[in-house]
This record gives C-alpha cells, structure tokens and sequence, in this order.
C-alpha cells in the first residue's frame, strides 16, 4: 500500500511514526493522481483539511484525519477523538477489516464568482459564528487551541447586530425560489453537513453527512441576557428546543443578507453574501471507525 501524508500547521514527520513500520510506502505531500497513491492520511484540523478539499475531491482517494489542528470538529464528527483512534482505525484499513466510506460535502458558489466553487465538510454560516472565527482567527494557535472560539464568541453575545436574511431553497424542479425577506431580525444561519462547529458546539446535533442534504439552523435576535443563558445548551443541542431557533433542512439554498456578510467555513473565510449554498452528495471518501 501506498499513502500519502499531509502536514498541517504545528505537526512534524515525527507525528508519522506511529503509522509507520508496516509495508506501507509513505509519500510526502498530495499526490499528482489518484494513480500515485492508495490512501491519505491528514495530520491537522479543520482549516487544513478544508484548504485541501477540492484536491481531494478530485483525486477520490481514502482519506483518514488525524486531528491535529486547533479546531477538529470533521475529525469529532467521524469519531476520531484523538491519535490513538486514527491510528487504531488506520491498522484495520490496512488490514482490509474497513473499507472506505463515500460521505457529503457542503459547497458554496458566491454571487460575484460564480465560476469558483469552495467546498466545506462542517459548517458554513454568517452572523454570529462568522464574526467569532474571525476573532477566533487573529489569536495565537495556541489559545484557538484551547477555547479560542468560545473566547471570540461570548463578547459578541453582547454587541453583535443583527441582519435582515433572505433565504430561498430549491423546490422539488430544482429551481431556486424568489429570496424573500424574512422580517424577524436574524443573528446567525448555518448551513450543517456535520453536527459540530466552534470546537464541539453541537449546532446541528441531527446532521447526517450521508443524507444528501444540509440542515440550516437560523437564530432569531435575542435580548444580549437570554442570548447568554442559550450559549452554553449549544453544546448539547438542546438550543433546537428555543422558539427563536428554526431548523430546516434541504439540498439547495440561496442566501442574500442585509448588509452583505462574511461567510466562513470550517473556520476559514470563503466570500461575501450573496452566494448559492448547496449539497455535494458522497463527494468525499473517508476512513473512520464503523458505527
């Protein structure tokens, strides 16, 4: 067998070696085709593996995270929760005890390039988590590493406006119906494939990455007091019980905001609002523990 290694931020060759002393032939970096190689293995979170995607969805290749990064909810959301389980279910892929598994993609399309497509395998959004990974983004590694997120978020709890969403879906043809605008304030809509974001905030604890479709959680305004006491059920995904959360789920979905809003994800800036936010069903291959 031959694997390929990718190295994120913060790892070194020396994280391989547990992997290593099989007959396994480790190659350095993506390989040229889908030809060079038989698996991938990712050492890193999930701004290293969202900056990968679209080569690997190219090449089709197996993939196997090992979480690594300062944020690993693709890792979490595949229940590999540390080394010692990658590793555990790298030796049974190597001992042909697992195959592969084909799951979804989110993907989006912005309004002002429509010719560049920007894949994400959590969470895309704007609003409320947008604002906190880009905070979350200027910290040092180390501090993201160790609740940077939630560190960004609670101040914004208390400032952070709210926004006018105009949200359409596609209906049973296909066809993107006309963005109507919702009248009640909004402050923040994500679009799920997986259940985590921000580092184990559960904010789509019913997505399936094998549906075919994204679920989109959309948080009503909120007074800053009750919006604090919501912020902590979030990571047992008890918030879908609140009457100002709406969930939803679908295939295809155009968002407009007023103002126009950054869109991030996986914790990586994408585009502005307007974009198309759509499914890219079993676009990925992936290793991970049998359910």
């Amino acid at each position: 067998m031959r694997a390929a290694v990718i190295l994120g931020l913060g790892t070194s060759p020396a994280a391989l070696r547990p992997f290593q002393g099989s007959k396994t032939d480790w190659l350095q970096g993506l390989p040229a085709s889908s030809n060079d190689a038989d698996a991938i293995l990712i050492f890193g979170g999930d701004g290293t593996i969202h900056r990968h995607l679209p080569a690997l969805v190219r090449l089709q290749l197996p993939v196997l995270i090992v979480p690594a990064g300062s944020g690993n909810d693709f890792a979490r959301a595949l229940g590999l929760h540390s080394m010692r389980d990658s590793l555990r279910v790298w030796r049974d892929f190597e001992s042909g005890k697992i195959p592969a598994r084909a799951i979804d993609l989110g993907m989006i399309v912005p309004s002002a390039a429509p010719e560049r497509v920007h894949y994400f395998c959590c969470v895309a959004g704007c609003g409320l988590d947008s604002a906190a990974a880009r905070g979350a983004n200027q910290m040092p590694r180390w501090l993201r590493g160790h609740g940077g997120y939630a560190l960004a978020l609670v101040p914004l709890l208390l400032k952070l406006p709210a926004f006018t969403l105009h949200l359409a879906r596609s209906a049973g043809s296909g066809v993107l119906s006309n963005p109507a605008p919702d009248p009640k304030p909004t402050l923040l809509v994500s679009f799920a494939n997986t259940q985590f974001f921000g580092d184990g905030m559960r904010i789509a604890p019913n997505a399936d990455f094998t549906d075919g479709k994204l679920d989109v959680c959309r948080i009503q305004k909120l007074s800053p007091i009750r919006l604090l006491s919501m912020f902590p059920t979030v990571y047992l995904g008890r918030h879908l019980s609140l009457p100002e959360v709406e969930c939803s789920r679908g295939d295809r979905f155009q968002l407009r905001t007023e103002p126009a809003l950054e869109i991030y994800a996986d914790g990586e800036f994408v585009c502005e609002t307007p974009a198309e936010i759509s499914v890219a069903a079993s676009a990925l291959r992936v290793i991970h523990p049998v359910r």
